[in-house]
């Protein structure tokens, strides 16, 4: 019989509470208020709220924090910021005018399958214009290196999983290692930031908020607890690639993220990026092939965007109880529109790499201040 885990029902989905009476939760937002108050901005205490238990609690707090753990200068955005629903329908234009702005104005960016899973939700959190000034700071620095031309440092960062759970779960390591799985099951959760393979939008921003606060490599750690969380049901599985590929390509909805968050940053503590970097470069002459990155050879229904964007729309709605609308394109598009809705669409993609900033530890790092808003 396989051994598998569960989470039960009293699990909390954000942590804490949202009962207003929640006392962790009304100490969480003085803490995160007083943090925005004072000058300059405590970023170090929104840090350690974004990644602490529960996250940053709702979409309009992160609209406020989001912008400074990216050190996006706050003096020159909209004094709105979120998107009202009567202004949702155009969404499928307004992700394609983000991913063209960011494009065109760094020609060294390169689109890549899956990187309007994370502009849509960042879309979806703050609308266009503060989505613009932010995914345009996180794809010159904690993306950076999944928008070069080539796979080459994305392959190199998911050379990191297998130190990672060597250090945690030897046997699992082990297991693995014999079945020849390599890492590829990780790839679409890497450049995706899971926002591709997690159906519950509410798991997507909390996970946001915990990444958005560390360092560029975390989301391959957080990778490395969910592979050992699932270690009974990966040593009950049978000894060959296929097997534990489709196993741990089949990421759980269920997961108990706060403990795999918390778990994540233990580990990044106990075991930092630079104590792996001559294993991690060792892993080269066992890479897989980039034509066998199968698990993310999605389809172009898939890939559609107006699919990409129809799911998060349902899912962020449900939580209102409102039901999903369709969207419909309209405008028509110019030549650099035409290729960008091409991509968007799975029809034209160039896979890229992913992003590896250097920095002693996780609270250290935060990109530099260099974004201008559009006007």
């Amino acid at each position: 019989m396989k051994r598998s885990r569960s989470v039960g029902a009293s699990s909390p989905l954000n942590g804490i509470g949202k009962q207003d009476g929640d006392p962790r939760r009304k100490r969480k937002l003085a803490e995160i208020s007083q943090a925005l108050n004072v000058t300059p901005v405590d970023v170090a205490v929104l840090r350690r709220m974004a990644i602490s238990e529960g996250g940053l609690l709702t979409d309009e707090i992160r609209c406020k924090v989001w912008p400074r753990l990216l050190n996006v200068p706050t003096d020159i955005l909209p004094e709105k910021s979120g998107m009202p629903d009567e202004q949702r329908e155009g969404l499928q234009e307004e992700l394609i005018d983000i991913i063209l702005r960011v494009l065109g104005r760094n020609t060294q960016l390169h689109y890549y399958q899956g990187y309007h899973d994370i502009v849509v939700t960042f879309l979806l959190v703050l609308g266009e214009r503060l989505a613009t000034a932010l995914v345009e700071k996180l794809s010159t620095h904690h993306l950076r290196d999944f928008m070069d031309p080539t796979m080459d440092n994305t392959k190199h960062i998911l050379n990191y999983l297998m130190p990672i759970i060597e250090r945690v779960n030897p046997e699992v390591h082990d297991f693995m290692q014999q079945a020849e799985v390599g890492t590829i099951f990780a790839l679409s959760w890497l450049i995706t930031w899971f926002g591709h393979v997690l159906s519950d939008f509410r798991h997507v921003v909390r996970l946001y908020d915990f990444f958005l606060a560390c360092h560029p490599l975390m989301p391959i750690y957080f990778a490395a607890v969910i592979v050992q969380y699932r270690e009974d049901e990966v040593l009950d599985c049978e000894c060959d690639m296929a097997s534990v590929h489709h196993l741990l390509s089949q990421i759980p909805q269920d997961l108990p993220y706060e403990t795999l968050i918390s778990r994540a940053g233990d580990l990044f503590v106990q075991f930092p990026p630079s104590e792996l970097a001559r294993e991690a470069a060792q892993q080269y002459s066992q890479q897989m092939a980039a034509s066998t990155f199968k698990d993310f050879d999605l389809t172009p229904e898939q890939q559609r965007a107006d699919t990409v964007l129809r799911r998060r729309r349902r899912e962020k709605q449900a939580l209102k109880g409102a039901a999903a609308g369709a969207m419909v394109a309209t405008a028509q598009p110019t030549t650099a529109r035409r290729f960008v809705r091409l991509a968007v669409m799975g029809l034209t993609v160039a896979l890229g790499a992913a992003a590896l900033t250097l920095v002693n530890t996780a609270l250290e790092w935060a990109p530099k201040l260099d974004l201008h808003l559009f006007p």
